[in-house]
């Protein structure tokens, strides 16, 4: 119980210190962002508009810093961040609740699956230590995890949709071809296929390494030789013993990596235009969205946070002897 207060206590203070980070930033930045983007609109619109506008972004003059900060704790909690400066109608909320979807369902589903999938792959090559499957497997994924996300992302379109036609190129749908149900969950499926194929092959060796590593430290241990020596089965041994023991360290490396699923891949979703968080934030960033940049900004901290949180206490609940006193 004192562990968990002491993790719950450390989210909360990084969870403070985030959100006055992300509040400072904007206004501590040389200039000043939001009149910045006002002045784009002078003398295309009167004195009144400009002047709701300001209040909008909250730099009329009207509030000091501190009422300013108590306000954005206030609207943060209600999960008003006001309205995109690019679209003054639409709001933020609006704007990140319409890609997070997409984001979710490719690049989660996608994180989840390469590390399950390079974690027991990294296993079976410690264990199977110096023989083939060893030899060759890290290696090849290893080297195709160097290559850029972007250049892996063009070679897929130019083979997979441009030479064999098998996938389209872009988007995340056929927004023109009226799907509906499963035909609309089929046409999403099969315009992911590329984009997850990219982020998979170019995350997945880095899993691999990582399992191997820890594997052949722990296969190493002397309760894994007596495991051994009582003459239990090869396949428990690897799935109580030395894998259970070989996957704690990875586990924190995971939560970051579920963090940063909020952000996307940004550079996967901006080669295949791929309507998610992380093409949304280069959008916001090309265009000086400074509300939208903020929030999303925020939320990526938050889900990182979190993420670390839910591995702590996976950790904790796996290896008790990491709980401390």
């Amino acid at each position: 119980m004192r562990y968990l207060v002491r993790r719950i206590g450390f989210l909360l203070v990084a969870l403070w210190a985030a959100l006055t980070v992300n509040f400072l930033i904007p206004r501590l930045m040389p200039g000043n962002p939001a009149e910045a983007i006002i002045a784009q609109f002078k003398g295309h619109i009167n004195p009144s508009a400009l002047k709701a506008i300001e209040v909008e972004l909250g730099i009329g003059g009207h509030q000091n810093l501190f009422a300013s900060y108590l306000q954005y704790f206030g609207n943060t909690f209600r999960g008003h961040f006001g309205n995109s400066t690019e679209s003054i109608t639409t709001s933020v909320s609006h704007l990140i609740a319409q890609a997070l979807p997409w984001t979710l369902g490719l690049v989660g589903v996608t994180t989840i699956f390469g590390f399950i999938l390079g974690t027991g792959l990294g296993a079976i090559a410690a264990w199977k230590r110096g023989r083939f499957f060893d030899n060759v497997l890290p290696t090849v994924f290893v080297v195709i995890s160097a290559f850029p996300y972007f250049w892996v992302g063009l070679i897929s379109i130019w083979f997979f949709s441009l030479t064999l036609n098998w996938f389209p190129t872009l988007g995340g749908s056929n927004a023109t071809a009226g799907f509906t149900g499963w035909a609309l969950v089929g046409d999403i499926l099969v315009h992911s296929v590329l984009p997850a194929f990219t982020i998979l092959i170019t995350s997945i060796g880095g899993w691999i390494l990582t399992m191997r590593n820890n594997m052949i430290t722990v296969v190493a241990e002397d309760y894994v030789k007596m495991a051994r020596a009582k003459g239990l089965r090869p396949r428990r041994i690897l799935m109580q013993y030395a894998g259970r023991n070989a996957l704690l360290p990875n586990l924190t490396g995971f939560a970051m990596s579920l963090g940063f699923v909020i952000s996307g891949a940004i550079l996967v979703e901006y080669v295949f235009n791929y309507p998610g968080v992380g093409f949304l934030l280069l959008q916001a960033v090309s265009s000086n969205d400074y509300p939208l940049m903020q929030a999303l900004f925020l939320l990526i901290t938050v889900a990182v946070l979190l993420a670390i949180f839910v591995s702590d206490i996976a950790t904790a609940l796996l290896d008790p002897r990491t709980r401390g006193n």
